[in-house]
């Protein structure tokens, strides 16, 4: 247990587990309405956090794009908290193909960029309750431009105090909840209307 567990305190329990992830294609057959995509994310304590949020926030997958951390790797398993095995997850595939696709699947594309001219604010239910894919980058420097040129818009979360960002869970939590409270207010009232 000792050599092959990487925790100081082991929970005293090793399995053997086939990978869980799914091709990108069965992902999208499922009309999601809400998809998270890692961009060379590296960290793996912070994707496996990320994958828990989209869990909490209602997301349909997650895509840990070509250049990000192993969704298997044991940090992120134990920061996703068991939402590892919960949601669909896309494994190695590049961003461009990951973006052409979802487009094809009519699901808009925004980026969370620090920079960017458009506020999460400026997004109202209208856009944010459609089907929508959030690609977040690196911890440290973001999305490079190229990566950033590939989302349909660039979205910042405004900062209202003084701090000079937010951490990659904390930006994605805020954009995820943005969406799934839209998503939720648009199917209200699609079921309010139904009804009468």
């Amino acid at each position: 247990m000792a050599e092959l567990a990487q925790t100081v305190t082991p929970q005293g329990l090793l399995a053997v587990c086939p990978f869980i992830d799914v091709p990108l294609a069965d992902l999208v057959a499922t009309s999601p309405r809400l998809v998270v995509v890692l961009a060379n994310v590296r960290d793996p304590g912070n994707a496996g956090t990320v994958l828990r949020t989209a869990d909490a926030a209602g997301a349909d997958g997650v895509i840990f794009a070509d250049a990000s951390v192993d969704p298997y790797n044991s940090k992120c398993v134990r920061s996703s908290a068991g939402s590892l095995f919960h949601l669909p997850i896309v494994t190695a595939v590049p961003l461009a193909e990951v973006v052409s696709t979802l487009r094809q699947a009519e699901i808009a594309v925004l980026a969370a960029d620090g920079s960017a001219s458009l506020s999460l604010d400026q997004l109202g239910d209208a856009r944010l309750g459609k089907p929508t894919a959030w690609i977040f980058g690196n911890e440290a420097w973001g999305l490079p431009s190229d990566l950033l040129e590939l989302a349909d818009e660039a979205v910042a979360v405004p900062i209202y105090g003084r701090a000079e960002s937010l951490n990659l869970a904390a930006a994605a939590a805020v954009c995820l909840y943005a969406s799934a409270h839209a998503s939720a207010r648009a199917h209200a009232q699609g079921g309010a209307a139904h009804v009468i």
